[in-house]
């Protein structure tokens, strides 16, 4: 595919995405079916590429990449998949292969890295939060599905896959060779940081909210109050793993009434979660520290959390991934995987997934967290001394211990 007509599909999504975005705005005023009249506009688009291109286009990836161009400006998280496509995915999804260790979103029509997890290939490999992934075994990510693209790296156990990577600092794309592997996630991590004293704080830090974490962690403050822990903080970040309502759990633990936040779609209605008293494990001051890799059940904690006054939240604005996903298929067999509803905060101003959690004390991310993912004494605050001296080069972890030490 040469750079013409790369332009001229990159120009057909546009004109479809603004055009419906127009006449979705219209609408809001007009009769429904008002919006789909646009549509004939970009039929004479897609009239005018095939009568008047330079060369014969291939209108099939034409139309495939105005269609992921559109989903893309509603939902980055969004995909679509031909009939044969689907079908791989499909079969993928229930074989849970190996995989390389990182979550995707797209921006600007290719992959972004959203974070990688920890002790994974992609990790140890130095790829991390804002690189673009430009091709996957030399098939350009341009346009490519997001399920379809973690398909791709998906694979056996100890087979390959060849990643083009754009870094931040780098001009040009590196090449990076990957081996799959089995992914599994650190332990949870516990320990009191501070010097013997009043207000003992303690650390508990997760890199997962699978299915069964919540406990874990709960049954850790637990050990650490037995301990003397009379604070704590939360570490979340580079959590991205997790069903958003395991975040809803993992507030609970912290609150004892109100509202924990709320999901809701166009043909989803409003389900709320309230606190359950029973289910509070500590009244403990508490800090939850999060980063650009904070995502899902890990950001739906942390918004009610900060919301509700319970917790200051220390860090950097999270990546914004909370919904609700599934897949409709089409009459063909294909099939649009998209959010059908969105998780909001107790206040509502705006969903997770559209403007992710911004902290209360803004520090920047240090590459101070450990390779393996794993919370040891070199990573903690020096216990020879005050917690607010530096846990290694950890300055957000610092910050963290600062801020729950001065709570009354």
């Amino acid at each position: 595919m040469n750079r013409r007509f790369q332009f001229a599909v990159v120009a057909s999504s546009t004109c479809v995405v603004i055009l419906l975005l127009v006449g979705a705005v219209r609408g809001k005023s007009a009769a429904p079916d008002n919006v789909y009249s646009h549509l004939s506009v970009y039929s004479e688009v897609l009239s005018r590429i095939k009568a008047d291109y330079v060369e014969e286009p291939d209108m099939k990836a034409v139309t495939a990449g105005a269609i992921n161009g559109l989903l893309e400006s509603v939902d980055p998280y969004a995909s679509y998949l031909t009939a044969d496509q689907f079908k791989q995915y499909q079969k993928a999804q229930a074989a849970g292969k190996a995989n390389v260790g990182m979550v995707l979103s797209r921006r600007y029509g290719y992959l972004s890295v959203e974070d990688t997890l920890p002790g994974s290939p992609a990790a140890k490999a130095g790829i991390t939060t804002g690189d673009v992934i430009e091709s996957i075994n030399n098939v350009s990510s341009r346009d490519m599905p997001l399920a379809f693209s973690e398909m791709l790296l998906g694979g056996e156990n100890g087979t390959t896959v060849e990643l083009s990577v754009l870094r931040v600092r780098k001009s040009e794309p590196q090449k990076i060779s990957l081996i799959r592997t089995d992914i599994s996630y650190p332990p949870v991590s516990g320990k009191i940081v501070t010097d013997p004293g009043p207000d003992p704080v303690g650390v508990i830090q997760t890199y997962s909210l699978a299915s069964g974490r919540v406990a874990v962690i709960a049954a850790k403050i637990r050990e650490l109050e037995k301990q003397g822990a009379k604070r704590f903080v939360l570490d979340l970040r580079h959590c991205s793993n997790g069903d958003p309502e395991e975040g809803v759990a993992l507030a609970n633990l912290f609150e004892d009434k109100g509202l924990i936040g709320y999901v809701q779609g166009q043909k989803v209605p409003r389900q709320d979660w309230q606190a359950v008293a029973s289910k509070q494990v500590t009244k403990a001051p508490l800090a939850v520290l999060v980063n650009r890799g904070t995502a899902r059940a890990a950001e739906v904690a942390a918004a009610a959390l900060l919301d509700s006054k319970r917790a200051d939240v220390v860090g950097e604005r999270t990546y914004g991934d909370a919904s609700v996903r599934k897949p409709v298929t089409m009459d063909d067999g294909s099939a649009v995987i998209l959010s059908v509803a969105k998780y909001y905060p107790p206040s509502g101003k705006a969903a997770i997934q559209d403007s992710g959690v911004t902290p209360n004390v803004i520090q920047a991310e240090t590459d101070a967290n450990p390779s393996d993912g794993t919370l040891d004494d070199d990573d903690l605050p020096d216990t020879t001394s005050s917690a607010a001296r530096a846990v290694g080069a950890d300055e957000a972890m610092k910050r963290a211990v600062e801020v729950v030490e001065k709570h009354p």
